[in-house]
């Protein structure tokens, strides 16, 4: 959760809230923080879209959840302090009847499956199948890639999966073997 303010406007210290108006959807954890800084400021609290209420004239400044900060830009505006860093956890309990334990299994399964597939991609690439096994090697999937011949005589298409980070690192290898009309899409779910 981060302070945010009109991109235009210079920020030094926290005192630039002084005697402020700050739009949020989360005014208990704000006025705390106020508290905790000595700041009198006013809080306008919105539900939604608090991005905006700067550039209506509804607020001075945001107080928001901030992840890569690209809707703060949409909107003018530019993170000045961060209010608090969160995550989320989830606890067992240790007595957890069957019943219950089952539910909790597959909600993990599930969260799992969103983490694994936010660090992968999918790719598509045409192929010579001369290069299928060296491309193979490269791309070796989750268990083996899929490979489908094409209409046209020698050429395959090879379908993989691929860690996110580590596609820039192989692009070359796989054009100089011939790869071609290579697709690189998101996975939604990732069942492992």
């Amino acid at each position: 959760m981060a302070l945010a303010i009109r991109r235009e406007e210079d920020f030094g210290e926290l005192n630039w809230f002084q005697n402020k108006t700050i739009a949020t959807s989360y005014p208990g954890l704000l006025s705390k923080f106020l508290k905790q800084n000595n700041i009198a400021a006013s809080i306008e609290e919105i539900s939604g879209s608090v991005e905006i209420a700067p550039g209506i004239g509804l607020s001075d400044a945001v107080c928001d959840v901030v992840s890569s900060g690209s809707t703060l830009i949409t909107n003018g505006l530019k993170e000045v302090h961060t209010v608090m860093v969160s995550e989320a956890v989830l606890i067992k309990n240790g007595s957890l009847n069957n019943t219950k334990t089952s539910l909790l299994n597959q909600l993990t399964f599930r969260i799992e499956a969103v983490k694994n597939a936010r660090q992968n991609k999918y790719i598509l690439l045409n192929v010579p199948n001369e290069s299928v096994d060296r491309i193979c090697q490269i791309l070796p999937g989750m268990r083996s890639p899929t490979i489908l011949p094409l209409a046209q005589s020698g050429w395959s298409s090879l379908h993989s999966v691929v860690r996110e980070g580590d596609f820039w690192e192989m692009i070359d290898q796989l054009k100089q073997l011939g790869a071609e009309g290579i697709l690189v899409c998101p996975i939604e779910k990732m069942a492992l």
